[in-house]
């Protein structure tokens, strides 16, 4: 029945929303089905129903985490820049802005990295997404080669795609590092001098 799968679906998401509050306040360690089902204003039975286990809910918030933090989007603002080497540096700063102002999220994400040294399962998911992020980058990258080939010289594209997301990341880790004090716009400021083109 659609409408009992929908309910589900709604439910879920509620829960999994519960999860991300107890992770984001208490870390990793923090997350009970108790916590959950309190955050999410349903009962432990019903966690347990939709989840089965602390563990199967915890890869379900990892799941979601991964789906929501390494999607890249392109909007028409961006792909309009004419200049394929300042349409790679607009999605840099639109990335750097995205992950940066979530600094919880960031928290979290290392979290899961942090348990992923001996939990296998989620090790295989976050090196597989961050991969998948990296190759999203592939098209545009490989543009800016072709565009400017006596600025990169030999670079690869998977090469070029890595710094991109290390500036990325870099950002959002800073922003993480110094909640109060990390100024967005001056790292961005900074990335760009640093790597746009010399006037």
């Amino acid at each position: 029945m659609p409408g009992r799968h929908a309910a589900e679906s709604v439910r879920r998401a509620q829960i999994i929303k519960g999860a991300y509050a107890v992770a984001g306040s208490r870390g990793l360690d923090g997350v009970t089905v108790r916590r959950v089902a309190d955050a999410a204003g349903v009962s432990t039975g019903l966690v347990l129903f939709h989840f089965e286990s602390k563990e199967r809910l915890t890869i379900a918030l990892l799941d979601w985490l991964l789906d929501t933090t390494t999607e890249l989007h392109v909007g028409d603002e961006i792909a309009r820049i004419r200049s394929p080497f300042e349409r790679l540096l607009a999605l840099v700063q639109q990335e750097m802005n995205r992950l940066s102002s979530e600094p919880r999220r960031i928290l979290l994400f290392f979290d899961f990295w942090a348990r992923g040294i001996r939990h296998a399962a989620i090790r295989t998911k976050m090196r597989r997404e961050l991969a998948r992020y990296r190759m999203a980058f592939r098209p545009m990258v490989e543009e800016v080669l072709r565009s400017e080939p006596e600025r990169f010289g030999k670079t690869r594209p998977e090469a070029l795609a890595a710094v991109a997301v290390s500036f990325i990341k870099g950002c959002a880790v800073q922003s993480m590092i110094d909640q109060r004090g990390f100024d967005r716009g001056q790292y961005l400021a900074a990335t760009r001098r640093l790597v746009g083109p010399r006037r």
